[in-house]
């Protein structure tokens, strides 16, 4: 499931916004399985945190370009 970063580029802010609530909300109840021993797929992690982080740095972007 993850997008690559053109799609990601084709969304707008709130789009934006919205998915990265979607994946931080994934992000802990990942957390939570991994802790209770209940993880079906640990690389999902690595896959969320990711895309969290490429949604972040966009959105960075975008706002840096706004101000210039």
């Amino acid at each position: 499931m993850p997008a690559n970063t053109d799609d990601l580029r084709a969304k707008t802010d709130d789009q934006l916004t919205t998915d990265l609530g979607d994946l931080k909300r994934e992000q802990f109840n990942l957390r939570f399985q991994s802790a209770t021993g209940q993880l079906e797929r640990p690389a999902r992690i690595k896959e969320v945190r990711r895309q969290i982080a490429r949604i972040k740095t966009l959105k960075t972007q975008r706002s840096a370009a706004e101000k210039a």
